[in-house]
């Protein structure tokens, strides 16, 4: 059975980047390298592995603003084309496009495959550009739905109260773009938080970790039917590497310790939450907080 995910080590990204190659550069005879540009570190990545765990299809994503995202270097291996594996490729970018908030994505389809976009939903736009002298690119974009599992009245009642109380998470434009029961996405206004490095301010993650952990336990909360006053207890963070594209922050169920029920009995209860703060598909930091919830 075809797995389809983010490469997880330095080998699997290698051939990645040789399928990439292979498909989009080597036939017009161009340099091994040229498959790449500046946004690799700050993307999504995913490829699709045959059942021998061998690369049979490669995409990204890379958001370009808190709303907006490119997907490029779509490319299937010569010998699966024709078998489905480029929309479910698409389909896998689009649905963690949505997770972090992207409204509209864009892209420059070869005239070739201008059709097979235009199948799943993609609008054709101008002609983009010429690629080495004889392969026409056109624009094209595609509107996203937000996630049908969200609690959007929820989700804008927690967003409301932060920009309320919290005067710097509206100026941040954190916004908290996905919630399951089971997992949270965040994201903030890159732009607005970056330091003098051009890379996202310490000060910055640290708050959109905190408030994605406090947004965990609210939204637990809501989903028990319980009321309680959520208090950071206790907390720290480990910045793993510079952070120099769109960020977005995510916990789950598996990161957090710590039972709520007992609110119910009068008592407080506690709640450890990890928070990852990711810069494409790389961790950039980690957080761990300690929240009180008092009945």
């Amino acid at each position: 059975m075809n797995v389809c995910r983010a490469p997880k080590n330095e080998q699997e990204l290698q051939q990645y980047f040789q399928l990439r190659w292979q498909i989009l550069r080597q036939p017009w005879q161009q340099l091994i390298g040229s498959e790449q540009d500046e946004h690799e570190q700050q993307a999504i990545h995913r490829c699709i592995f045959d059942q021998e765990h061998q690369i049979i299809a490669v995409g990204r994503l890379h958001k370009t603003d808190q709303y907006h995202a490119h997907i490029r270097y779509m490319a299937v291996s010569t010998h699966m084309q024709g078998q489905g594996l480029g929309e479910q490729l698409l389909l896998s970018l689009e649905l963690e496009a949505t997770k972090q908030g992207v409204k509209q994505v864009f892209l420059n389809a070869r005239e070739s495959a201008t059709s097979f976009y235009q199948r799943l939903g993609y609008q054709q736009g101008e002609f983009s550009h010429l690629l080495y002298d004889d392969i026409k690119h056109f624009s094209m974009s595609k509107t996203l739905k937000l996630s049908d599992k969200i609690n959007v009245d929820a989700v804008q009642e927690l967003k409301n109260t932060w920009h309320q109380t919290i005067p710097a998470s509206k100026a941040m434009g954190i916004d908290i773009t996905h919630y399951d029961g089971t997992s949270l996405v965040a994201t903030c206004d890159l732009l607005f938080n970056k330091n003098l490095h051009n890379t996202m301010f310490a000060g910055s993650i640290y708050t959109l970790a905190t408030l994605t952990g406090w947004g965990w336990v609210h939204m637990q909360l809501v989903d028990k039917q319980l009321q309680g006053s959520i208090v950071l207890a206790d907390a720290n963070i480990r910045y793993h590497s510079p952070l120099k594209g769109s960020a977005h922050a995510m916990t789950e169920a598996s990161l957090c310790q710590g039972e709520l029920n007992i609110l119910s009995k009068n008592k407080k209860a506690k709640l450890k939450v990890t928070v990852n703060i990711y810069c494409g598909d790389v961790i950039a930091a980690t957080f761990s907080g300690l929240y009180f919830v008092i009945p």
